[in-house]
This record gives structure tokens, C-alpha cells and sequence, in this order.
């Protein structure tokens, strides 16, 4: 009688407090031992145990992302009656969550659940963690749609045991030739159609915006093919000083942030742009024009206004950058008398013919600004005396100045000496 009241008692208290779903019991658990050692320091760890603590910690946070990403691939119907747009908005509600990572969660959710159950099974096991886990989704959706199943097995698993050895990067690299490793005799077309995709959908998202933020600058944002960018970087490297290895003889260019090199190279690279191979641009040869009077031209703190080429004339340009572009740019100064009247449209004879340019190469070898070594096919021709003040433009007047000690020829912060065996010494004036 006693043992009946018992049951009794116990089956009535079950259906008042039913037990939990096995899911939510394994996350109340996990919860309560985690919150057991919440305040536990592991500053008095061993080595050996931090290490093994974080790479047990890796797996778990792997087993419980493929749990969360079980549920969720099955909560559509939870998400239908609260009236949610998709599960992954309901989510990220729910969780106060990014939503476009919760949609991208929702969508690996039921592609596990659905597809990839290799995949699910080696989060669940703690070998495959969520970046691997997108990493290698994406490559395998990627494949062709008429891949032999058992060659789509073959590939999940061969991805799914690189997990062990390598980071998302790495194995996007290695997704993208993962047929190679299992069906080589398809592997080349396949990869060609995939790439002509990619370099497709690259040009169709090129684009190029830019304003003006002041204080005499400009922010350009360019998003381009990646062969564009290898190229460009390529382009621009030439023109900044090589690396030394001997940090004693380490000039100010040197000591300029990698960065900041590039952009002034980006400027050294529009500089050295031939306008006579360009396309036509309003009828005739794409020029560029700067008006400015003739005595402001012979001073140091006068402007000028860019009045053609793809500029507006509100634009200006001080008269220390205008002489040095006239070194060696396609650029016409409009020199204007007392009255604005035109005195001069530029002369052709100014400019070091490519004749001049190859001998100067072939005499200086390199940058004449003391102890630089950039090679002279990157170096500008500069006059030592201004073609303004009478400055003639043949080899005794001229010399190779690298992009950035060219500017500092024109930077009237600075003067330079001339050495007994040429080179230009750059300092700071008085």
C-alpha cells in the first residue's frame, strides 16, 4: 500500500513538472558547470592544462554550434507563429543577434540538416569548427550540379578530415581545388568555368568613388578585380625606395610608413601617365591646363587654377607643385601677364626629350639625391636651374631625382647642395 502511494505520488508530480527535452537538459547542464567555475581564475593553470583547456573548450564551442544550428534548422515552425519574415530574423530577435549573420546561420543550419551531414557530424564530434564549417559548405556547393554523389561524399570527407590541420583560409584554398584531389579528369573545366564566374561577378561590383574632405585632400574608395589590385601594387611598388637592410643608412623616405609610401607612389604613377596615349577627352588629347602669372610662377606661396583636363577650375595648385609637375608632365601652364593676357601656352622644348631622359639614365644610374639608390628607369628628370628663371634643358642642367626627393627639389622647406661629384644634399632651411 505504502509503495502504491509512492508511485502514485511520483507519477502525479512528474505530469506536473514534466521532465526536460533531453537538448534542453544537456544546455541546463552545461550552463551549471560552466557557471560552477565562473569565478575560477586559470592564472594558476599548468601550461599543459591551458593548453589542453583550450583546445577541449575549441571542440566543445564546436559541438554546442552544431546543436544550436540542429535546433535552428528546425525552428521554422516556431518562427511561422510568431509571424517572422524567415527563421533568421526570428533568431536574431530572439538572441539579439546581427540579422544578416543569423539569416547566414539560418541558411547553414538547414544546409547541414539537409546536405552536408558529414559536415554536421564533425561539428558534433568537435573536430569541424563554424568558420571550417561555412569554409567548407561553400565549397561544396560550389561543385558542379551533376557531380556523381559518391564523388560529392568523397569531398565532403576529404574536407571535413582537413579541418584537423588547417584554418578557414587554407581551406577555401583547398575547396577551391578539391576536385582535383577527387575527380582530376573534370577538375581543370570545372575550375576554368568557376573562375570565369568570379572574374564576372567582380567586374559587374567594380566601382570607384571619390570626394573631397579637405585640408587638400581627397578620399577615393575603389573596389576592383583582385588581378587589378596585383597589378596596381605592383606598379606602385616600383615607384618607392627600395628596402635597406642596414638600418643606419635608412633615409627619411625609408622611415615613411609602408602605407603612406603607396599613396604617394599612386601620385608619382598619375605623374608618369602619358596623356598622348590616352583616349580623346572633349575632342582632343587628354591635357591638363593650370593658369597662373607669370611673376606668382617665379614665387613661392602663389596658386594657380586648373582650368581644363577632368578638374574644375575652383581647384588650385600651389606654385611649388606646378613647377615641379612641369618637370616632367603632360601639363601646360597658361602663363598670364599683368592684364591676363596669355604670354605663354608651355614649351615642348622644356621637357627632356626621351633621348635626353636615356642619357641622363645612362650617366646617373640612379636617384642623385646622396646616399638614395633608386634605380634610374624609376628617377624624374629635374632642371637645377628652374626653366622659369632661365633654366636650360639639356644634360648639364639636368638630373635624376627619384619621386620623393623630386618633391623635396620643389619643397621650399628645404635647399640643396651640390657635391663635388654631383649628388644633391637635401636639408632643411634656416
Amino acid at each position: 500500500m505504502y509503495d502504491r502511494s509512492i508511485s502514485e505520488r511520483n507519477t502525479v508530480v512528474a505530469q506536473l513538472h514534466p521532465q526536460p527535452h533531453p537538448i534542453l537538459g544537456a544546455v541546463t547542464d552545461a550552463r551549471s558547470s560552466l557557471t560552477d567555475v565562473r569565478d575560477v581564475q586559470p592564472v594558476y593553470m599548468t601550461p599543459a592544462d591551458k593548453t589542453a583547456a583550450l583546445v577541449e573548450l575549441g571542440r566543445a564551442a564546436a559541438a554546442i554550434e552544431e546543436l544550436r544550428l540542429r535546433v535552428l534548422a528546425t525552428a521554422g515552425d516556431v518562427a511561422d507563429a510568431a509571424g517572422a519574415r524567415d527563421v533568421g530574423s526570428w533568431a536574431a530577435h530572439l538572441t539579439h543577434a546581427d540579422p544578416t549573420t543569423a539569416r547566414a546561420d539560418a541558411r547553414l543550419a538547414e544546409a547541414l540538416d539537409r546536405r552536408w551531414t558529414r559536415v554536421a557530424a564533425g561539428m558534433a564530434d568537435g573536430c569541424v569548427a563554424l568558420p571550417q564549417a561555412r569554409v567548407i559548405v561553400t565549397a561544396l556547393e560550389a561543385l558542379p550540379d551533376d557531380l556523381d554523389p559518391t564523388l560529392l561524399a568523397k569531398a565532403e570527407t576529404q574536407l571535413v578530415a582537413y579541418c584537423a590541420d588547417f584554418s578557414p583560409t587554407e581551406l577555401r584554398r583547398l575547396g577551391r581545388h578539391i576536385l582535383h584531389v577527387v575527380a582530376p579528369d573534370i577538375a581543370e573545366a570545372h575550375q576554368a568555368k568557376l573562375l570565369e564566374a568570379e572574374e564576372e561577378r567582380a567586374r559587374e561590383k567594380t566601382s570607384l568613388r571619390s570626394r573631397l574632405i579637405g585640408d587638400g585632400l581627397a578620399r577615393t574608395t575603389i573596389v576592383h578585380p583582385e588581378l587589378d589590385r596585383t597589378r596596381l601594387l605592383t606598379y606602385l611598388e616600383a615607384f618607392t625606395s627600395p628596402r635597406k637592410h642596414d638600418d643606419a643608412t635608412l633615409g627619411e623616405e625609408d622611415r615613411i610608413p609602408y602605407h603612406r609610401r603607396l599613396g604617394q607612389a599612386f601620385g608619382a604613377l598619375l605623374e608618369h601617365l602619358d596623356p598622348a596615349k590616352l583616349p580623346d577627352h572633349g575632342g582632343d588629347a587628354t591635357t591638363l591646363m593650370v593658369t597662373i602669372d607669370l611673376d606668382s610662377l617665379r614665387t613661392n606661396l602663389a596658386t594657380g587654377g586648373l582650368i581644363d583636363g577632368h578638374l574644375t577650375a575652383g581647384d588650385n595648385m600651389s606654385a611649388t607643385a606646378i613647377r615641379r609637375l612641369a618637370c616632367t608632365a603632360k601639363i601646360i601652364p597658361v602663363v598670364l601677364g599683368g592684364k591676363g593676357e596669355i604670354l605663354d601656352l608651355g614649351r615642348t622644348r622644356r621637357l627632356y626629350s626621351p633621348g635626353q631622359r636615356k642619357a641622363l639614365r645612362l650617366r646617373d644610374q640612379q636617384c642623385r639625391a646622396e646616399g638614395c639608390t633608386v634605380p634610374a628607369t624609376w628617377c624624374e628628370a629635374h632642371h637645377l636651374k628652374p626653366w622659369t628663371q632661365g633654366g636650360r634643358t639639356d644634360l648639364n642642367d639636368g638630373v635624376l631625382l627619384c619621386n620623393h626627393h623630386h618633391h623635396r627639389a620643389h619643397d621650399r622647406r628645404y635647399e640643396a647642395d651640390r657635391l663635388a661629384n654631383g649628388d644633391l644634399r637635401f636639408h632643411r632651411r634656416p
